[in-house]
């Protein structure tokens, strides 16, 4: 046994052979990426149009030009946090947990998705406040990022992470559904891009200019990533010294844990000398169990990536067209959250008994229909709907851990 481990020890040789590649003067993958860093101004400038870009006051200022009426619920949202208008995260605790110390360390992340319209998320604040409930840490969002420059909802959405202390995730358009494959059209023919998520050939510069368009016209940082293409340009802007972030989508199939030591053995060998990575998050699979959890775990840790690398966590999806329902993994989450720290709860669907009951159950494939067909279809309230129980969800989510002691990570700066 031990004659064969050794055979695995990757060599030194292997690895001068790697770094001679990519150090090649030669090489046209790596100078396709220097040449769009070297667009943008390179490292630092990128990073510094970044910073200024995402500051609130600056957001503010854009809406203001822009005559947006989203400023007036942003100035309402600003208030209810600075007049304590939300349920504090000590009174929260007191409903559900009356004795013993909170699992601190092991806090779990409430997050949801898909945070589609920013009028979405106001109506979420207001029924918080009225029924006493917890906001999300963490948003997901797959909105057409052209459209929602349209009509502000990028800039809105923007200020508003930075109002309630939440963070969140941008799906830029080069993803697939843009065209990229001429064999796949919409919604029609989603299945088909499980034989190739959409960034073939050219495609993964198109998403790294997109990005840093993005990054440093509103300071958007944190983005998904679906592609082992673009994943790779993800860890190498990193490495060049911008302060990228992105999460590795569910589309990339980590199911079980030697995908997860593949995709956590490279974000390690393309890490910083200081050990830190832009991979941020990692969806896993839906078909995932507890068991995998704890593996993949003790992965992450050996590569000294536990308080790195966030694992994101299906509870719920949505009620058509991607899970053979009902659907519901919040037993599992408390069950694993007590031993295996970082790990967000993401809630896509409402609770299956409450999803078979609506006249519109939600569906994956809205995700994909442009905002003026929403509105022709007259779908924009049963949708917003939809989001406001998955919302509900994660509330039962968060009620569960805190009966068993575990704390959760809500927006931070309303409770």
């Amino acid at each position: 046994m031990s004659d064969l481990r050794a055979r695995l020890k990757i060599s030194k040789k292997r690895l001068d052979e790697i770094n001679a590649f990519l150090l090649d003067p030669s090489n046209d993958l790596i100078n396709g990426l220097l040449k769009i860093v070297e667009k943008y101004g390179g490292p630092k400038e990128i990073n510094r149009k970044a910073a200024e870009a995402g500051k609130l006051k600056n957001l503010l200022v854009e809406l203001k030009k822009k005559k947006s009426p989203y400023i007036a619920d942003l100035n309402w949202l600003k208030k209810q946090r600075d007049k304590n208008a939300f349920i504090r995260t000590s009174e929260y605790r007191k409903q559900y947990f009356q004795n013993g110390a909170f699992n601190e360390k092991n806090a779990v992340t409430l997050e949801i998705s898909a945070l589609q319209y920013f009028p979405w998320l106001i109506a979420e604040a207001r029924q918080a406040i009225e029924q006493r409930q917890l906001m999300p840490g963490r948003f997901i969002r797959v909105r057409n990022m052209k459209e929602q420059v349209a009509d502000d909802d990028i800039i809105a959405v923007a200020a508003a992470m930075s109002i309630i202390g939440a963070s969140y995730v941008e799906t830029l358009d080069t993803k697939g559904t843009d065209g990229s494959n001429v064999h796949l059209g919409g919604p029609d023919t989603i299945t088909g891009y499980f034989g190739g998520v959409g960034s073939p050939n050219d495609y993964p510069m198109k998403w790294l200019d997109e990005y840093l368009h993005y990054y440093t016209t509103y300071g958007i940082r944190q983005v998904l990533n679906t592609n082992p293409g673009t994943v790779f340009l993800g860890y190498m802007l990193h490495k060049l010294g911008i302060h990228n972030e992105f999460k590795i989508s569910v589309f990339m199939g980590n199911d079980n844990p030697l995908a997860v030591l593949w995709t956590l053995m490279a974000a390690r060998l393309l890490s910083r000398k200081d050990g830190t990575t832009s991979l941020i998050g990692l969806n896993f699979s839906n078909s995932v169990n507890n068991d995998t959890i704890l593996a993949s775990h003790a992965i992450r840790k050996a590569f000294g990536l536990e308080d790195v690398v966030r694992f994101e966590h299906h509870i719920t999806e949505t009620w058509k067209s991607i899970v053979r329902q009902p659907y519901n993994r919040r037993e599992e989450l408390v069950e694993i959250a007590a031993d295996v720290p970082n790990i967000s709860a993401k809630h896509e669907g409402g609770d299956p008994e409450t999803e078979k009951q609506l006249g519109h159950p939600s569906d994956i494939l809205d995700y994909f229909i442009p905002k003026e067909q929403v509105i022709q279809k007259g779908l924009m309230e049963d949708m917003q709907r939809n989001y406001l129980e998955k919302h509900n969800s994660l509330n039962k989510t968060a009620e569960a851990l805190t009966r068993n002691g575990i704390a959760v990570v809500s927006a931070k700066h309303l409770h």
